[in-house]
């Protein structure tokens, strides 16, 4: 099982607290030593939208280049797919919106010019020799708008498929999924979109995220979303809380004899450390309890 540590973007993106450009490339440091290969660095926004990633090219000039370590940089459209490539990604992670409400809101355009933009930057991607995943957001559920339909889910899955993207990624945005939705929805992924890489995005808002992890790897998810200690949010989203906590979904994947290639001491120390970093006690649980056996 891959996982992508998130927590230098998905997780400081919604924290009050500024956090230094060298304190978001020592959080980066400290998860691939750890073991973990596949890292959301930043992302490529207006500033004024989200201040915290302001320094996306300072962080990328910063980071540790390794054969072995995938840096991806979240673009929502050509500026910041340029500026992306232009520090050095490995892959960008684009992101589609399945309610209209909220694609509005977070990206300031409609799904279908999402869905346009995507389009756009895919041979782009291709010619400068970087991967391309689509984050299909608000998947479970949208703040707005209520329920989305599992219908309008996959049409979209398709039209990215049709677009040859590497990576397909399902988004509980504001952590309302649960487990038998998450099934139907990734089996309706997977068979829409043969061959293509599945991905699984959850927060544990409604203490539902680590249950819908399970339901997506018995799906056939093979990489699922994580941050260190369960930070996370979306600025766009009211009530958004905390992904769920790399260090505990590592625990529950090493007690399910399923190999993730982290290491949870590691791991648990750098959850602590990040909690003196942001000034309070990060939400995953593991750093408090411990692992087992001790």
């Amino acid at each position: 099982m891959d996982i992508v540590e998130v927590s230098p973007r998905d997780g400081l993106q919604n924290e009050a607290v500024h956090v230094t450009t060298a304190d978001k490339i020592a959080l980066i440091e400290r998860a691939i030593a750890s073991g973990l290969r596949r890292i959301e660095a930043t992302s490529f926004v207006h500033p004024a939208a989200v201040p915290q990633m302001a320094d996306a090219e300072a962080v990328m000039a910063g980071v540790p280049r390794c054969a072995d370590v995938s840096y991806s940089g979240l673009v929502l459209n050509r500026r910041g797919f340029d500026r992306a490539v232009m520090a050095g990604v490995n892959e960008v992670n684009c992101v589609v919106v399945a309610s209209e409400t909220f694609s509005q809101r977070n990206q300031r355009m409609s799904v279908a010019d999402s869905v346009q933009t995507v389009r756009d930057l895919v041979d782009d991607a291709r010619t400068a020799g970087i991967g391309v995943s689509v984050t299909i957001a608000t998947a479970f559920g949208c703040p707005f708008e209520g329920e989305i339909s599992e219908s309008a889910i996959l049409a979209l899955a398709g039209q990215m498929a049709a677009l040859g993207v590497d990576e397909i990624a399902l988004a509980d945005t504001i952590g309302v999924g649960v487990p038998t939705q998450v099934s139907r929805l990734i089996t309706g992924t997977a068979a829409i979109a043969p061959g293509i890489r599945l991905r699984a995005h959850f927060h544990n808002t409604r203490n539902t995220g680590y249950a819908n992890a399970v339901a997506a790897i018995n799906a056939g998810v093979t990489v699922l979303d994580s941050s260190i200690g369960g930070i996370g949010g979306c600025p766009f989203a009211p009530d958004a809380t905390g992904n769920i906590a790399t260090e505990d979904l590592v625990y529950l994947l090493d007690r399910s004899d399923i190999d993730s290639g982290a290491q949870l001491p590691e791991l648990i120390d750098a959850s602590d450390w990040l909690s003196g970093v942001l000034g309070v006690r990060v939400p995953g649980q593991l750093a408090r309890a411990g692992s087992f056996p001790s």
